[in-house]
C-alpha cells in the first residue's frame, strides 16, 4: 500500500447526471496544441511553462471530454483557446498578482482588447509576450466562422476573464475574503466559464439566435452553467490556491468564513450549492425554453441550434467533471477512479461511469425539499435582529404634503374601492393606503427632493407595491403564467418610447396608474434614459412572472437565482434608474456599466429586499402562502430551523453593508480615477452615492413605521377576499370554500381572472 496523501478535506460525493464521453480525436490535439503553443512562445523560454506544464495539465483532454463530438479541427482550435487562458492565468499569477503590481496588471491588461477587432481588417498590434500573440493569432481562426453578435458577446467575456484579475489583486493586497453572493458574481467574470459556454457555441456548430441570446432562460443556463463549472473548480483547485498562490477567491474560503465552519464543511456546502446550480439548469431548460421559443417565434433550425448548445452545456459539465479527477494541476489524490486495494466494484469504474451510482445522479432528498413545502404555516411575528445600518436616515420636509398628494393619487386612480368591470381595481381601501403609508417611504428615498419629484416617487411606490399586492391574486392561486405573461406584454403598451404621452386609453387601474406616471416621467428623459427606465419596469413586471412559474411548480427557488430575481421583483432598478437620471447626465454611461459601480447597486439592493423579507416573513409564510423569501430560501437549502435561517440571512445582509463601505472607501475612487472624471463628474457621482445611502436608509424608516407587516393588520388572503365577494367585479371567481385557517389549507384557492 502507499504512503498516506494529506489533503485539506476529502473530495465530496458529487453530483454527476450525465456520463462523460472522450472525443475520438484526442491525441490529434495534443499534438496539434504542444507545437502551437511552443510556437507562441509560452513554453520553455517563458519563465511559466515547460513542456512538462503542458503534459501533466494535459488541455487537449479536458476539450476532449468537454466537447466529445467536435471534430479535429474545431477540437484543435478550441483546445489551443484553453492552452491560452490558462497561460495567461498563469502568466499573471507570476508576473502581477505575487508581485501585487496592480499597476503594470492594468497595464498589461488594457492593451488585449485590441487583439480582439471586430472586424478582422482593422488588424493587429504587434505582440509583445506570449499572451498577446496566442490572442491575435486565435481569434483570426475563430471569428471569420461566427456572427457579429457572437464575435461582441464573446469579445466583452474575455474582457471581463481578462479584466476583473484586478480585482483578485486588488483583495489580495489588502488580505479580503469576498462575501458569498459578491463572490459568485465576481468569480462568473474572473473565473471564464461564460467565455466556455461561446467556445461551446462554436464547436458544437449551435450559435444561439441574437433575439434571445440575453433572455432570462438563456442567461440562467449560462449562468448556471457557470457557476457549477466555477464552484467544482474550487473544490479540487482549493489546496493549490490557498497554500501556493495565496489566492482569496476560492468558494471553500469564503464559507468557511463566511458560515464559520471547518474546511470539510465549508467543501461540503460548496458540493451543495453545486447540485443546486445543476438542479436549476435542469429545471430552466426543461420549463423555460419552450415558453421563450413560442414567445419570439423561434424558427425550427434555431431551436435545434439552441438544444445542441443546452447539450453542449451538460457535456461540458461531465467532462469538465471528468478532467479535474486526472489533471495533475488539482486535488484529486483520492479521486476514484479505479479501486487501489480490489479489482472488484459492485459499481462500474473508470472512464465516464461516474453517473453510474445513482446516489450522485438522483440526488431525491434536495429535490423533493424544495417541491415539498407546506404552504399557510403559523410561524407567529420574527424577532428582527440588530441590523448592521451605519448610515443616518433623513426624511424630506415635504412629507406631509406628499401624503395627501398620494392618497388623492391613488383614489383617483381607483385603487381603494372596487370598480364594477375593473378586475384589478379595489384591492386596497381608504385604511390601507394609510397604513402603508408609502409617501413615508419616499420622503426617505428623496429627503433633499422637489416636492414634485417627492410626489412622483411617492405615486411610483403607490403603483409598483399595489400591482405587487394584486398580481398574485390574479395569477398565482391557482398559477396562471399565461395571464400573467399576458397581463405583462398589456402593460408594456402603456410606456410608448416616441411619444410618452401617447398611450392607449386605459381600461384597467393598472394601466391608467401606469400611463399617467410614464407621461409625466419619461416625457423629460433623453431617449437613452427612457428606454433604460422603460427596461426596469419591465424587468419588475416579468420577474413577477418568474414568481407565478415556481407557483406553478410549487418550487421553492434555488438561492443564488432568487438572490438575483429578488432585485427585480422588488423593483429596485426602477428607483435606481430614476436617481441615476437626477445625478448621471455628465457622467459617462460607461461608469455606471463597471464592475465595482454594478456591485455596488447589486449589494444596495440586496441589503433593501432583504429588510423587506425580515419584516413580511410572517405575513408572506404564514398569511399568503408564499415561497419567495430569502429567509424560507436559506431553509430550505440549508435544512436547517427558522432561528439560524434568519442568522444566516443577517450575516448576509452585514457582509453586504461591509462590501458597500469598500466599494465607495477603496474601490470607486479607483474607477474615477481610471475614467479621469473632473470635479463636476465626481460631484454628480458622490451625490448619486449619497442617493443609494438614503435608499437604505429610507427602506428601513417605512418598514419599522408602517402597519403593512404588523400581525393585527394581516388576513389570509383567502379568507378576506371570500368576504369581499359582493363586491368583486365581473371577470374574476371566488373560491367557494372559506380561507384557509392553518397548516395543511394549500388546497384553498385564491380568485383568478378568468379570461
Amino acid at each position: 500500500m502507499g504512503g498516506t496523501v494529506t489533503q485539506p478535506f476529502e473530495l465530496p460525493d458529487f453530483y454527476t447526471p450525465y456520463p462523460a464521453r472522450l472525443n475520438p480525436h484526442l491525441e490529434h490535439a495534443r499534438e496539434h496544441t504542444s507545437k502551437w503553443a511552443r510556437g507562441m512562445g509560452m513554453l520553455e523560454g517563458s519563465g511559466i511553462w515547460e513542456q512538462r506544464d503542458l503534459d501533466d495539465h494535459d488541455y487537449a483532454l479536458l476539450c476532449s471530454y468537454a466537447h466529445p463530438d467536435c471534430d479535429s479541427d474545431a477540437l484543435d482550435l478550441v483546445t489551443d483557446w484553453y492552452v491560452w487562458v490558462f497561460f495567461f492565468d498563469d502568466h499573471f499569477l507570476e508576473t502581477f498578482k505575487r508581485t501585487r503590481d496592480r499597476a503594470g496588471g492594468k497595464a498589461y491588461l488594457d492593451r488585449l482588447p485590441a487583439f480582439m477587432p471586430m472586424d478582422l481588417s482593422d488588424g493587429f498590434p504587434e505582440p509583445t509576450n506570449p499572451v498577446e500573440a496566442g490572442l491575435a493569432d486565435l481569434w483570426a481562426r475563430t471569428v471569420p466562422s461566427m456572427s457579429v453578435d457572437w464575435r461582441a458577446r464573446f469579445r466583452r467575456n474575455t474582457e471581463h476573464l481578462l479584466n476583473e484579475s484586478d480585482w483578485e489583486i486588488a483583495n489580495m493586497n489588502i488580505q479580503r475574503i469576498p462575501n458569498p453572493v459578491e463572490y459568485i458574481e465576481m468569480r462568473r467574470k474572473v473565473g471564464g466559464a461564460p467565455w466556455s459556454a461561446g467556445l461551446i457555441e462554436y464547436a458544437a456548430n449551435a450559435e444561439v439566435p441574437a433575439a434571445i441570446a440575453e433572455s432570462r432562460p438563456l442567461r440562467v443556463l449560462r449562468e448556471t452553467f457557470s457557476d457549477a463549472v466555477h464552484l467544482r473548480n474550487d473544490l479540487f483547485s482549493y489546496e493549490r490556491e490557498t497554500q501556493d498562490e495565496g489566492e482569496l477567491s476560492n468558494g471553500v474560503l469564503v464559507l468557511e468564513k463566511f458560515l464559520d465552519l471547518g474546511t470539510q464543511e465549508a467543501a461540503e456546502a460548496v458540493n451543495d450549492m453545486l447540485t443546486s446550480r445543476l438542479h436549476q439548469f435542469e429545471n430552466t431548460a426543461l420549463t423555460e425554453l419552450q415558453p421563450l421559443f413560442a414567445k419570439h417565434a423561434v424558427a425550427p433550425d434555431e431551436i435545434a441550434r439552441v438544444l445542441a448548445y443546452v447539450k453542449g452545456l451538460q457535456d461540458w459539465q461531465s467532462g469538465g467533471h471528468e478532467w479535474h479527477m486526472r489533471s495533475s494541476r488539482y486535488m484529486n489524490k483520492r479521486a476514484v477512479l479505479g479501486t487501489e486495494g480490489s479489482r472488484f466494484s459492485v459499481l462500474p469504474i473508470g472512464l465516464g461511469t461516474s453517473a453510474a451510482d445513482l446516489r450522485r445522479t438522483l440526488d431525491l432528498p434536495n429535490v423533493l425539499r424544495s417541491f415539498t413545502h407546506v404552504p399557510y404555516q403559523q410561524v407567529g411575528p420574527l424577532p428582527l435582529p440588530d441590523f448592521y445600518l451605519p448610515f443616518t436616515p433623513r426624511l424630506s420636509p415635504h412629507l406631509g404634503s406628499a401624503r395627501a398628494h398620494s392618497t388623492q393619487w391613488a383614489r383617483s386612480m381607483g385603487y381603494l374601492n372596487a370598480v364594477p368591470g375593473v378586475p384589478d381595481s379595489g384591492v386596497w381601501d381608504e385604511h390601507k393606503i394609510k397604513s402603508y403609508d408609502l409617501a413615508l417611504c419616499s420622503a426617505g428615498l428623496g429627503p433633499d427632493s422637489t416636492p414634485e419629484a417627492l410626489d412622483l416617487s411617492a405615486d411610483w411606490l403607490i403603483w409598483g407595491t399595489y400591482a405587487d399586492d394584486w398580481f398574485p391574486l390574479a395569477f398565482c392561486h391557482p398559477a396562471n403564467p399565461v395571464g400573467a405573461r399576458a397581463c405583462v406584454e398589456d402593460l408594456a403598451r402603456y410606456m410608448p418610447l416616441d411619444a410618452p404621452d401617447a398611450a392607449p386609453v386605459p381600461t384597467t387601474a393598472l394601466q391608467r396608474g401606469l400611463a399617467d406616471l410614464w407621461a409625466r416621467t419619461a416625457g423629460p428623459m433623453p431617449l437613452p434614459a427612457r428606454q433604460g427606465f422603460r427596461a426596469s419596469v419591465m424587468a419588475m413586471l416579468e420577474s413577477w412572472i418568474w414568481e407565478v412559474d415556481n407557483v406553478a411548480l410549487h418550487r421553492i427557488p434555488d438561492p443564488i437565482d432568487y438572490i438575483e430575481m429578488r432585485r427585480l421583483t422588488f423593483g429596485s432598478g426602477l428607483t435606481m434608474n430614476l436617481m441615476r437620471f437626477s445625478h448621471g447626465r455628465g457622467v459617462p454611461a460607461a461608469v455606471f456599466e463597471s464592475g465595482p459601480m454594478k456591485a455596488l447597486e447589486n449589494a444596495v439592493s440586496d441589503y433593501g429586499y432583504l429588510i423587506n423579507d425580515f419584516f413580511s416573513y410572517q405575513k408572506e409564510i404564514q398569511f399568503e402562502g408564499e415561497i419567495h423569501n430569502a429567509i424560507l430560501v436559506v431553509q430550505n437549502f440549508l435544512n436547517c430551523d427558522l432561528p439560524h435561517a434568519a442568522a444566516v440571512v443577517n450575516d448576509l445582509m452585514t457582509s453586504r453593508m461591509q462590501q458597500i463601505e469598500h466599494l465607495i472607501a477603496h474601490e470607486l475612487p479607483v474607477i474615477f480615477d481610471d475614467f479621469g472624471l473632473d470635479a463636476v463628474q465626481r460631484a454628480e457621482l458622490a451625490e448619486y452615492v449619497e442617493d443609494l445611502r438614503n435608499w437604505i436608509t429610507g427602506i428601513y424608516v417605512w418598514h419599522r413605521g408602517i402597519g403593512r407587516y404588523q400581525e393585527s393588520e394581516l388576513e389570509y388572503q383567502p379568507a378576506s377576499h371570500h368576504r369581499r365577494q359582493a363586491t368583486t367585479p365581473p371577470g374574476v371567481r371566488l373560491p367557494l370554500v372559506p380561507g384557509p385557517t392553518g397548516l395543511g389549507t394549500s388546497a384553498a384557492r385564491l380568485p383568478t381572472l378568468t379570461r
